[in-house]
């Protein structure tokens, strides 16, 4: 697995979904979106399955982030 680290989380309004942009090794970035069900206190698991995607910036990641995830897009208005 490739070492990742966030650059960038952001949550929803209830706290239950979030987005990580991350960059990697090679300096490419990458976003993946996360759940979590607060009331099983099981933290967060993937849902999106964007992780492969690749990016030159964080921008770009951040935009195709928005593009993909509804909420993202909507919270951000």
């Amino acid at each position: 697995m490739r070492k990742q680290i966030v650059v960038c989380s952001i949550n929803n309004s209830e706290k239950n979904l979030c987005v990580d942009i991350f960059r990697r090794e090679d300096n490419s970035f990458g976003f993946e979106e996360y759940r979590r069900d607060p009331e099983t206190n099981y933290g967060w698991y993937k849902v999106g399955f964007f992780g492969d995607y690749i990016f030159p910036s964080e921008e770009e990641a951040y935009k195709n982030a928005c593009g993909n995830i509804v909420w993202l897009s909507q919270e951000r208005q």
